[in-house]
């Protein structure tokens, strides 16, 4: 195992979080966090392992560890923390920092250290999608509304394809680093590749379910995110999917289950949305007195998203062409940069690490398990 010392690690900690945010040189390692937190364990002892790590400069160490994704931030470490060490948002700027790791291009560790990377890049995106519309955009009927001659659906449908592709080949190559680093590097235990096939159920079910948050105090977060995790997989299952279902000039009656459909993924997303963005303003919770631009540039695009989703649904069906169409320009110019930037680059790719640490660790427990009692027969 790797020991190499990095006396620079805390400070490059630092850009990754919110001034006066991460605090791990107050730390004294006493463990009343960890002796608080639900989820910890003899395996996994975060916060405490983590802080101790950071403060000895093990940076290799660290970018083995797994445990920063095991935590869902409930903030019980930092309210009982005698030293004020903010031991909770130490976690999340770990996962910032963990998520910079392994992305290779680079880009996720510049959209979390710059503003101006994160916010210009953004506006790039954006500015090239509504450029693309004003010189590729289709005959625009105005005595009634058209939205597939203007934006035909077989062109967007192909769109949302190499879009998918983009998302899922960023996001994967991620995730094999984040392998390498964490069961290659990170393992001193011979793993089988047939247990990782016996565990593989638990990637979809703990991506679904995020049973282990439901160990908090903090459930009611727990029950909004996963409604919020719904609506969004619904809605990109319908964009990539179902697109030609629902992006159609045909008036289907209120009944119908692309209306309904189409109105939970619209309500919880506006709601998650708007509760995340309300929570972060109020600062009333543990997890919400620090904000790091990412926390609020994921919710405010969502938020915008389904806002002008509405708003191209209430104008199609009160015909008013002329309106539908700018909307869903605006519409798509906020869609595409939230998926192709913030998605695999940005904190909502903590949703796909969460699950395959979790994973990890199961893979990890059952393989020492299995070599505990072969050196025991």
């Amino acid at each position: 195992m790797n020991n190499r010392v990095n006396p620079e690690l805390l400070i490059d900690l630092k850009r990754y979080g919110e001034e006066g945010a991460v605090n791990i040189e107050a730390c004294f390692n006493c463990g009343t966090c960890t002796a608080m937190c639900p989820l910890t364990s003899d395996d996994h002892p975060f916060p405490r392992n983590t802080l101790r790590l950071v403060q000895m400069g093990l940076q290799d160490r660290l970018l083995q560890n797994i445990d920063p994704w095991l935590c869902y931030y409930c903030g019980d470490c930092t309210e009982t923390c005698p030293r004020g060490a903010e031991p909770a948002e130490a976690q999340m700027t770990l996962r910032r920092w963990l998520t910079a790791q392994y992305d290779w291009t680079g880009l996720a560790r510049k959209f979390y250290t710059s503003k101006v990377w994160e916010i210009g890049s953004i506006l790039l995106v954006a500015g090239l999608v509504v450029l693309g519309f004003v010189l590729f955009h289709g005959p625009v009927v105005t005595d009634q509304v058209e939205l597939n001659t203007f934006a035909p659906v077989e062109v967007i449908h192909v769109l949302d394809w190499t879009m998918a592709g983009f998302l899922l080949f960023f996001l994967m190559t991620n995730v094999i680093r984040m392998y390498i680093f964490t069961m290659r590097r990170g393992s001193q235990t011979r793993i089988p590749r047939s247990l990782y096939l016996r565990e593989l159920w638990n990637l979809p079910y703990q991506f679904a379910t995020q049973k282990r948050w439901s160990a908090c105090e903090d459930r009611p977060s727990w029950l909004s995110h996963a409604f919020l995790v719904s609506g969004y997989v619904l809605m990109l299952i319908i964009i990539v999917f179902f697109l030609r279902w629902f992006q159609t000039d045909n008036i289907y009656p209120i009944w119908h289950p692309q209306r309904w459909l189409g109105y939970y993924a619209t309500v919880v997303l506006l709601y998650g949305a708007g509760r995340a963005i309300w929570g972060r303003l109020k600062k009333a919770r543990q997890m919400h007195r620090f904000s790091h631009l990412s926390d609020w540039i994921f919710p405010i695009l969502l938020f915008g998203v389904t806002l002008t989703g509405i708003f191209v649904h209430s104008f199609r069906y009160l015909g008013l062409p002329l309106a539908t169409y700018i909307t869903y320009v605006i519409h798509m110019a906020l869609l595409v940069p939230m998926l192709v930037l913030e998605v695999p680059f940005g904190k909502w790719s903590h949703l796909a690490y969460r699950p395959v640490a979790i994973y990890f660790q199961v893979v990890k427990q059952k393989a020492s398990l299995v070599e505990s009692e072969l050196s025991l027969a």
